[in-house]
């Protein structure tokens, strides 16, 4: 591509941002412009338009079209017992410390379509604290959202997440909190009930409320420096005194304004303390 091109690409670019911002409220001007490129090339291809411009004026009067195209900004990539080790410093590092609390609050930013808040609850009931957590689950995406609440899963997704289980230090059997049905695998309806799903947009709105425990795992590496920083300023505010941020393992707080304001729990999976 010529550089008249580049040029004129980024301002269709930053034109689709802004229509998007001012017509429908989504701040989408700070993602990382890599990231926000390639899920608009998609878009493109999946919608046969012709050129950003088209997908601009189309989205600006359309709303159906806008929801078809905000649905591309929000990544998917999730599993039960995603990382193992992830889970198994949870259980090492963090739950004899929510133990100390007589109630906690655990809030999972960016919970895409659900399978890692369902595997934390998962850990929480098999350490026996899941009747004194409140958990909250948000997102962008409201199809995204729409599948977590239902719970419901293809039997491969459950049974690779079986296998992740285990290696997390499962003292059971994952089949002892779903049940199949019509060849799915549905979530136990006491481990729903024990979460609070909610539509959240990291970009724009507020803190969630003072939490002992905040997950947003590979979401930050969409967002520009800018936004990372304001995020994790939110997250910060979020939490009580001696809560856990968890960054999943492509994240980091090194070179963050807040890095001095957390100790380290566990440097490979990304766990972060605030201290006192």
């Amino acid at each position: 591509m010529s550089d008249i091109g580049e040029e004129v690409e980024t301002i269709e670019v930053d034109l689709l941002l802004e229509g998007i911002f001012r017509r429908y409220g989504y701040d989408f001007r700070n993602y990382a412009r890599m990231s926000v490129r390639r899920r608009l090339l998609q878009f493109l291809s999946d919608s046969g338009c012709a050129s950003y411009a088209e997908v601009t004026g189309r989205m600006l009067r359309d709303a159906s079209f806008f929801h078809r195209l905000i649905s591309y900004f929000s990544v998917s990539v999730t599993a039960l017992f995603r990382d193992p080790f992830f889970y198994e410093a949870l259980r090492v590092g963090v739950v004899p410390l929510l133990r100390t609390w007589p109630r906690f609050k655990v809030w999972h930013a960016g919970c895409a379509t659900g399978e890692e808040v369902y595997s934390f609850a998962v850990l929480l009931r098999e350490e026996e604290v899941i009747d004194r957590a409140t958990i909250y689950a948000t997102d962008i995406n409201q199809a995204a959202l729409e599948t977590a609440k239902d719970g419901v899963y293809a039997l491969d997704i459950v049974q690779k997440g079986s296998r992740n289980y285990q290696r997390a230090g499962g003292s059971g059997s994952l089949a002892e909190h779903y049940h199949v049905r019509y060849n799915a695998a549905i979530m136990d309806a006491a481990l729903r009930k024990r979460i609070t799903f909610a539509r959240h947009n990291l970009a724009m709105d507020n803190s969630f409320g003072e939490m002992q425990v905040v997950i947003c795992r590979n979401v930050l590496i969409y967002f520009n420096r800018e936004l990372q920083e304001r995020v994790l300023q939110m997250f910060w505010e979020s939490l009580d005194y001696g809560g856990f941020l968890c960054l999943g393992d492509k994240e980091s707080l090194v070179l963050s304004a807040l890095e001095e304001r957390f100790e380290t729990v566990d440097e490979k999976a990304k766990i972060y303390k605030k201290r006192v």
